[in-house]
């Protein structure tokens, strides 16, 4: 084509523009050969003349089509040029904040200087496993690309990260670590994985620094091999690092910092372990502070300190050698610090001994103080004959000094790195590995020395092996196609690099000059001159003589000559380093050991890799006059030793870009982009390309983007190929523009732009001839309408015109005979109003007069009467008011003292201590009693004795007193006045005992009649209580009848929320279940290993029904044997095992919550303790003065009563803990169950007989204890009366009384009067309790009556919807409390029942073993009578539902109906015939209420089960069947359980087949976990099936033929990724695959809502994986696959429907994506579209409608793209949204599962065993 062609009207082409490098203009006036300008007009509308060179033929380039722009391939550009590449990086930058492109084979990077949420686990995931062609450009898809060419072509693999410093080198290279330590995580537990990711906080502190260009430079190369095993799991890695910047430890240029860390080191030198480092801050030390600013915005390097130890600690180093590493830091900071003096002219110098810097320096390294200070100062110089010490001047000294501290931190650097390599080390044998190499990019500064040199040799050789790779993937390309290949011309910069490593090339003199005794910077650069001066690639600046130029590929770089010698040496004084030797730190010595030295060390490592290790800096020697390879020739070697290990890979290359100077997010600066683009070699890359056939397409791609420009007669043609080459030969003329390959058509640049042109050209025409032909046609339809509405209009205005004339004639006549009625009316009704009027005011006048006195009359006669009866009503509404009030007071009052008195009773009869002493096992008790008892007979006895000595010395002073008083009436016969006393005293008492009798029917009558005046209360309360009650419920069906709408709405609101809450609850409980399952096996896999490691020829194998998952069946052997007691429950955990017990979680959940109630009731016992401690102070002062004598004693008798039962209490449960433990340890050791029979039976026995002597011995300790009671009374009785009869006189006692009957009658008056007072105070306690109680009821009533009376009012308040609500929230709460009550009623009897079963269960048991111990006879004759006994049952034919076995038969149960089952076996049978034949033994183990047979069958078949699920972990069908078998026998315990809640549906028949012995709700709750797991494990399988057809089904497969339009392609299209096969899928194989699981499941009979919940889960993964592959594909975002997108799910919705499961959710699941393909629909341009978008997609996040937007791509020219402003329009709608931050959906996301209860409507008699089953052994009872 010439350029008349492609330089015409309205083309648009690209200028050159200082600025801006390149810019954008429209040619104006057509091109014409000879013309010496070109017309333009820029962006800006301002016109411009571009003049053209005629000799060098510079026409300006060509810009691409609009549909080509944004592209994320650069080689899918039809113009492969400069501007063209830089305007697609910076529209993708800006617009789209794309920072990924390809380039061909390279990824370019522009560091964005901001956090993006593309680098999160579920990226990982959506980008592993996929071809590099179908998604976006991502590091992650570069990873992928080499993790799955080594897979499959066996290779290793490079990843090569280039960039100058700041373009994001180093993160780029971590974040692909990354992606290799997730995807390919290390198999074992060696968690190598996270060691690879340590190793970079260590490499960046100790190799990382802030420069001008970057806050995080890396100042060294690395190259870091990740090696994998056969099953490509990491292994190990190993690192290999190049050309570490030693000088930036000595110097810092200004804006710039020494290596991280030393600022970490200083930042955390006040932690109290860096005391003896001596350390300040930063900026006191000279190698920290020389470029000014010491910290980093942004940046803690305290925090980033504690990172790196972290690190250092993950890697395995020492604590001791960390804190080496510190010191050796530390030291260095010293060693910069000393102070040089200066001496004789300078000639000398010296260091002072008393230097602080120079002790901290030789005490933390360890090394002689005096040598260490000489040695810095002299060097020592050798000859043949003798040896010189020869003073250094301050300066060498300086230098000296820098030369040491350099080496110090280099050896310390190989060490570290050295460490890394060994921790990342493995045994295992590599297999293969990917290295990823990051590396310095081109360097140039105004200023460059030896360090850039290097880095540009190096990057000369990088380019060089990335140019012949990239030349051989064309050459194979080409080859691969039949294409004629032809040489194609690109830079090889082979003579650059001959120039310096060459012989007698840069570096070679370099090191010649090293070696010359006196050899300078300036005679080097002198013998460049003369050797190289004729050198296309070297040059001499005109003004230097001490530089030289090198014309590197990127750019031509000047170097200073000044320095190269001094660091390509690297001179360190030998006697500094021999010192250094000497160190008493081992660690410190062995870093400066010699080669030769350390070799034997290093060769005893385990194993040899594939790949070589070699140090890419070996360790230098020290600076002897030996031959000493320099740092040039170190870094040419370990340079050739890169390309060597790069060569023998497949590499990948990554090239970062720094887009501006300022570190500004998304700011693009195009000088900067330009010029990386030149050094970085990806301008080179496009111009290979370009060369060639830089455009490539398929034939069928071709044919459906360009069939328009076909002819009608070719498109009848079958042969596509044949069509396209006849399409081609037509269009473009020149056959060197294209090559026919065999699968694609290959065009040289421009081509595809100019075939877009010309298809553009074809629609442009096709479109102005259908818009001549619609607007014409419109113009017609327009006419038309117009001239049929005139002649319309002007029939209908003449027809209106003549209805008018003829109504104003009518109106005229009507209006003449109008106005004469009207004249005559009008008068004749003014008459008669005038005569009404006048006798209406006659009559209303005379009336008013007469009524005005009646009423005068009327008023003071009812003012009198309402006076009486308001002064009335106002006196008894006050008395009312008054009483009522204290009415209220006292009930409320009263009422509330009731229901504390009714609440303490509660808690204390629901308290833990009191179901404690219910269960206390009654044998210690015996023991402890009988113990009480011979206790109390010796006190018994000594009482006795006791007694009998009283009584002796009691008749003697009977005897005594007799004697006196005969003496005394003898001398005083006369003298009564004592015996008058006495009887006075008598008299007093009977007085005070009436008067007491008196006082007590006062009380009673008080009494009763308060009694009767609370009851009139409570009666009037109670009716008022009703009345408020009837109102209340008129008042709120009212507001019900007037509301009925907003109630259901509310309660629908309020039901969606807690079914959410109660989803969000199931779900977390699934994934703990999930969680479980996942531990399980993790420990069965360990302890799978443990066994292979520990097998021996004499091991021990653990019976496999000890395995862990019979763990999960254990606990009704612990859990029955006391519900109520946790702490017995626990020690039975403990009894068990800590392994089990962990395993438990049911067991563990009940603990939890019966730990959760105990505390409860623990708070309220406490302050029901409170309330009791200050009422008995309240009663202690109240009844002090009456009642302290026997307060005493009761509160002595108690308390001593409490002691000894809480003692008892104690021992009893401390034996009957150990006889359990001692049982169950019997039982673990003896499986003999006669002995564990006997043992039991024995135990038994002494219970029984232990509680028989227990009541004995209650009864004898009562009787004694009223005995010493009665005893201790008599007691004091004596001392009294001993006391009465010495002071009495008895004068007439021989005539009137005798002494005994007056003494006997004393103490029976005593006696009476004490039962007196007893009566008297247990009536009045009676009374006081009784009144004390009515109080209380009276206080809750009125507290009730004021709630309700204050609800009433706000009630009132509020508006009708809010009363609703509250009356319904007082509803719940009311019902709620009832429930609570009811609950802990029927938790009482729950506990009772299950009390008096364990008890039955017991005595049952006795009895069977009784049987059977009676019953024994020999095995022959037991065979026999079970085989007469079936056939017994066969002639009867009354089938009970019950299967019989024995229990030598369990396994072969087990095998045959679980392991060994296949489900095509029972598929002719009924479904889920194993788990009906399960309940029915199980059932029949019931029936003889065997609870080790329940408990053996139940464990076996959960246990059976699993093993089944575990061997077939990837079959879909085996999975099915087992689901629904297990459902189904979940089903069964619960249908067959005897619960009224799940027996509502059965038959009389079916409930007579319910368990009657055993509560196995506790295994239901396994099995419930035992489903979920086996439905996790189907929903994975599932998934995997389908995962990998959906991107192919959904958004790829063309459903709708030729709508998809067909786009130019790139380089990545082409990947070799796409070799492994064409894997493509249509949506119907995904629909076969779903009937596929639907048959399945629906055949096996799984319940129909699982089966629901099954789709819903898999339809969910179909959404979450199609809409993450949307989001991260550009080439799908169009608006031809949303349609596509929208026709699939309408599918996939029909088929839903089809088989009717439009209610299972799954439809729902779909919404995103719907909603994803209405987004690529709609018109995306006006305020109006994006307010559309942001109201339709409500279930897509702000990020996502973001992404999709700036991903949409145009099919053609005439689609507008979206444009940025449009973008910022929808996310400032959507800013208010409070969207998650995740950019993709979790596709591993499970919704909960939930089992609904499903009773079978068979009966179990009506099962039939088929014979193929193999159970014979199964007998029918």
């Amino acid at each position: 084509m010439s350029a008349a062609e492609l330089y015409t009207k309205y083309t648009r082409v690209w200028i050159p523009d200082p600025d801006e490098v390149w810019r954008s203009a429209e040619i104006i006036k057509d091109y014409k050969e000879g013309d010496k300008s070109l017309h333009l007009k820029l962006e800006d509308e301002t016109l411009y003349e571009y003049p053209i060179d005629h000799q060098g033929n510079e026409l300006p380039f060509l810009r691409n089509p609009d549909i080509l722009v944004g592209e994320n391939d650069l080689t899918a550009l039809s113009y492969l040029h400069e501007p063209a590449v830089l305007h697609n990086l910076k529209v993708r930058f800006l617009e789209s904040n794309h920072i990924y492109t390809y380039c061909g084979i390279v990824l370019v990077a522009i560091n964005p200087y901001e956090q993006l949420p593309i680098y999160e686990q579920d990226v990982i995931y959506a980008y592993s496993g996929q071809n590099m062609g179908d998604m976006d450009p991502h590091i992650f898809a570069v990873a992928e690309e080499a993790y799955k060419q080594m897979a499959r072509d066996e290779k290793n693999q490079s990843i090569i990260v280039s960039g100058e410093s700041g373009a994001g080198k180093t993160v780029s290279a971590k974040y692909a670590m990354r992606f290799f330590a997730t995807v390919g995580g290390s198999a074992s537990e060696t968690n190598i994985e996270a060691k690879v990711l340590a190793s970079s906080p260590i490499m960046e502190a100790i190799g990382n620094a802030k420069t001008t260009r970057n806050d995080n430079s890396s100042r060294f190369g690395k190259y870091i091999q990740i090696g994998f095993d056969k099953r490509y799991h990491i292994i190990g890695a190993n690192m290999r690092t190049y050309l570490l910047e030693k000088s930036r430890v000595v110097f810092q240029a200004e804006d710039e910092r020494n290596y991280h860390i030393f600022y970490q080191l200083c930042a955390s030198a006040s932690l109290p372990e860096f005391k003896d480092l001596g350390l300040t801050c930063a900026e006191d030390f000279f190698y920290t502070s020389q470029g000014g600013d010491t910290s980093i915005d942004g940046v803690d390097d305290a925090d980033d300190f504690e990172k790196t130890r972290h690190a250092f600690t993950l890697l395995g180093v020492k604590e001791s050698h960390q804190m080496t590493i510190f010191r050796i830091i530390a030291a260095i900071l010293h060693l910069g610090n000393l102070e040089i003096q200066a001496e004789r002219d300078g000639d000398a110098c010296s260091v002072s001994s008393e230097d602080e810097h120079l002790n901290n320096f030789c005490g933390l390294l360890g090394v002689e103080h005096s040598q260490m200070q000489h040695w810095l100062c002299h060097r020592k110089l050798v000859t043949m004959a003798e040896t010189y010490v020869k003073n250094m001047s301050v300066q060498q000294v300086v230098n000296a000094r820098n030369a040491l501290a350099k080496h110090i931190y280099a050896q310390l650097f190989n060490w570290i790195v050295q460490h890394i390599n060994k921790a990342l080390h493995t045994t295992v044998k590599q297999h293969s590995f990917i290295g990823v190499l990051d590396i310095y990019g081109f360097e140039t500064f105004e200023v460059n020395s030896f360090e850039q040199f290097c880095i540009n040799y190096a990057n000369e050789k990088l380019q060089q092996q990335f140019n012949s790779h990239v030349f051989k993937l064309e050459q194979e390309e080409y080859m691969k196609e039949g294409i004629p290949w032809t040489l194609i011309d690109f830079y090889d910069n082979q003579p650059c690099i001959d120039l310096i490593e060459a012989k007698l090339g840069i570096l070679d003199l370099l090191d010649e000059e090293c070696k010359v005794p006196k050899g300078t910077d300036q005679n080097w650069a002198q013998k460049l001159y003369d050797r190289h001066a004729s050198s296309q690639h070297f040059q001499k600046p005109r003004m230097s003589n001490t530089s030289f130029i090198v014309l590197h590929f990127a750019d031509k770089v000047e170097y200073q000559s000044e320095g190269f010698l001094e660091k390509n040496r690297d001179t360190v004084y030998e006697e500094q380093i021999n010192i250094l030797k000497a160190s008493k730190y081992q660690m410190v010595a062995d870093l400066f050991q010699d080669e030769k030295d350390a070799a034997p060390t290093t060769s005893t490592g385990k194993g040899t890799s594939k790949i070589s290790v070699r140090s890419a800096r070996p360790v230098i020697k020290a600076a002897n006059k030996e031959h000493k390879k320099t740092v040039g020739h170190q870094f040419r070697n370990s340079l050739h030793l890169l390309m060597e290990t790069l060569d023998a890979t497949t590499p990948h290359y990554v090239r970062c870009i720094k887009p501006n100077d300022e570190k500004l997010p998304f700011k693009f600066d195009p000088k900067r982009a330009v010029q990386q683009l030149r050094a970085c070699g990806v301008l080179e890359t496009i111009r290979i390309s370009a060369a060639g056939f830089p455009s490539r397409w398929s034939y069928h791609d071709f044919f459906n983007r360009y069939r328009v420009l076909m002819k009608k007669r070719d498109l009848s043609k079958h042969d596509k190929k044949q069509i396209c080459q006849t399409l081609l030969e037509d269009l473009i003329k020149d056959p060197d523009k294209f090559q026919f390959g065999r699968t694609k058509i290959f065009f040289r640049a421009g081509q595809v732009a100019y075939l877009e042109k010309l298809r553009a050209d074809k629609f442009r025409a096709a479109t102005i001839i259908i818009q001549k032909t619609v607007r014409g046609w419109l113009q017609r339809v327009k006419y038309k309408r117009l001239r049929q509405a005139a002649i319309i209009i002007q029939r209908y205005t003449r027809g209106h015109q003549a209805r008018r004339l003829a109504e104003h004639l009518r109106r005229t006549r009507a209006a003449i005979i109008f106005q004469k009625q009207y004249r005559m009316l009008r008068i004749l009704r003014a008459f008669q109003r005038v005569r009404n009027a006048t006798i209406t005011i006659q009559a209303f006048a005379r009336g008013l007069f007469v009524r005005r006195i009646y009423r005068k009359i009327l008023a003071e006669h009812k003012a009198t009467i309402l006076q009486k009866y308001a002064r009335g009503w106002l006196a008894r509404t006050r008395f009312r008011r008054v009483r009522s009030a204290t009415i209220t007071l006292q009930c409320y009052y009263r009422r509330m003292k009731a229901r504390q008195e009714l609440k303490a009773l509660k808690i204390e009869a629901r308290s833990a201590q009191h179901l404690k002493k219910l269960n206390i096992g009654m044998e210690n008790k015996v023991v402890q009693l009988q113990r009480k008892i011979d206790e109390q007979n010796k006190e018994y006895k000594l009482l006795n004795e006791q007694l009998s000595m009283l009584t002796s010395a009691h008749s003697s002073e009977v005897e005594k007193l007799k004697k006196e008083l005969v003496q005394y009436q003898q001398s005083h016969q006369g003298d009564g006045n004592q015996l008058v006393s006495l009887q006075k005293e008598m008299e007093h008492l009977q007085l005070e005992l009436e008067k007491a009798h008196g006082e007590r029917k006062v009380v009673e009558d008080s009494y009763v009649k308060e009694k009767d005046l609370l009851r009139k209360r409570i009666s009037d309360l109670e009716e008022e209580n009703a009345l408020l009650k009837q109102e209340k419920e008129e008042l709120n069906s009212r507001i019900l009848c007037q509301s009925e709408d907003e109630f259901a709405r509310s309660t629908v609101e309020e039901n969606i929320q807690m079914k959410k809450e109660l989803e969000e609850e199931r779900s977390r409980y699934q994934n703990l279940i999930k969680e479980y399952s996942r531990l399980e096996q993790r420990y069965d896999n360990l302890r799978d290993e443990m066994t292979i490691i520990k097998q021996a020829p004499g091991h021990r194998r653990n019976p496999s029904n000890q395995s862990s998952l019979e763990s999960d069946s254990n606990y009704p052997s612990i859990s029955t044997s006391e519900i109520g007691d946790t702490e017995d429950v626990i020690q039975q955990v403990e009894e068990v095992g800590m392994e089990k017990a962990a395993m438990d979680m049911t067991l563990f959940l009940k603990l939890q919550k019966r730990v959760r109630e105990l505390e409860q009731e623990r708070k309220k016992l406490q302050i029901q303790l409170e309330k009791k401690e200050q009422e008995s102070k309240k009663s202690q002062v109240i009844e002090m003065k009456t009642e302290v004598t026997s307060d005493r004693e009761d509160f002595a008798y108690n308390s001593l009563k409490r002691q000894e039962l809480e003692s008892e209490n104690k021992k009893l449960k401390n034996e009957l803990n150990e006889l359990r433990k001692a049982i169950a340890d019997r039982a673990t050791q003896n499986n003999s169950s006669n002995d564990i029979q006997d043992s039991y039976n024995l135990l038994l026995n002494q219970l029984k007989s232990a509680n028989e002597e227990l009541e004995v011995r209650k009864e004898e300790v009562l009787i004694l204890r009223s005995q010493i009671m009665k005893a201790a009374q008599q007691k004091e009785t004596g001392k009294n009366m001993e006391s009465i009869s010495t002071n009495a006189n008895w004068p007439n006692s021989d005539k009137h009384v005798d002494q005994e009957d007056a003494i006997e009658a004393y103490q029976g008056m005593c006696e009476t009067n004490r039962l007196l007072e007893a009566q008297l105070q247990d009536q009045r306690r009676e009374y006081e309790e009784e009144v004390e109680a009515l109080k209380n009821q009276v206080d809750a009533m009125k507290e009730e009556m004021e709630k309700q009376q204050q609800a009433f009012l706000q009630n009132l308040q509020l508006s009708p919807e809010a009363q609703v609500e509250f009356g319904l929230q007082q509803e719940i709460t009311r019902l709620t409390n009832e429930n609570l009550d009811l609950k802990e009623l029927l938790e009482k009897l729950e506990k009772n029942e299950k009390k008096l079963k364990k008890q039955l269960k017991i005595y049952m048991k006795k009895v069977q073993d009784f049987e059977a111990s009676q019953a024994m006879v020999p095995a022959e004759r037991r065979r026999h009578e079970r085989n007469m006994q079936v056939a017994v049952q066969r002639k009867e034919k009354d089938f009970q539902g019950m299967l019989e076995y024995y229990k030598e038969d369990e396994p072969l149960l087990i095998r045959n109906l679980i392991t060994d089952l296949k489900p095509q076996a029972v598929s002719a049978t009924v479904p889920c015939l194993p788990a009906y034949i399960l309940y029915m033994c199980i059932r029949h183990a019931d029936y003889i209420n065997d609870d080790q047979k329940v408990h053996s069958l139940l464990t076996s078949t959960i246990n059976g089960i699993k093993k089944v699920l575990k061997k077939h972990n990837d079959d879909f069908e085996m999975t099915s069947f087992w689901l629904a078998n297990t459902c189904r026998l979940l089903h069964c315990l619960k249908q067959y359980s005897g619960d009224a809640g799940f027996m509502t549906q059965n038959t009389p028949k079916q409930n007579e087949h319910c368990l009657k012995n055993f509560d196995l709700t506790e295994y239901r709750q396994v099995l419930s976990h035992l489903s979920i797991q086996i439905y996790q494990q189907l929903i994975k399988i599932a998934e995997g099936v389908l995962q990998p057809m959906i991107v192919s089904a959904v958004l790829e497969n063309e459903s709708i033929q030729g709508l998809s339009g067909v786009k130019p392609m790139g380089y990545r299209n082409r990947s070799s990724s796409m070799a492994d096969g064409d894997s493509t899928y249509s949506l119907d194989s995904i629909i076969r695959q779903l009937n596929t699981f639907h048959s399945i499941m629906c055949d096996q009979g799984l319940d129909p809502e699982i089966v629901q919940q099954v789709f819903k889960q898999l339809f969910y993964m179909i959404n979450a994986v199609a809409l993450n592959n949307l989001l991260l594909r550009k080439d799908v975002c169009s608006w031809s696959t949303g349609m596509q997108l929208r026709f699939n799910i309408s599918q996939l919705e029909e088929w839903l429907r089809g088989k009717n499961l439009q209610q299972s959710g799954a439809a729902q699941t779909l919404e995103p994506l719907i909603q994803a393909a209405q987004l690529l629909q709609l018109k995306k341009k006006t305020s109006e579209d994006a307010e559309a978008i942001c109201s339709l997609c409500t279930s897509l996040t702000t990020q996502q409608i973001v992404k999709i937007l700036n991903l949409y791509t145009p099919v053609n020219e005439f689609e507008e793209r979206v444009t940025v402003a449009f973008i910022r329009d929808i996310q400032m709608h959507l800013q208010e949204r409070n969207d998650p931050p995740q950019l993709l959906l979790d596709f591993k996301h499970m919704f909960p599962v939930l089992f609904p209860f499903n009773p079978s409507s068979i009966t179990m008699d009506s099962i039939h065993l088929p014979a193929s089953l193999k159970l014979e052994f199964l007998n029918k009872v």
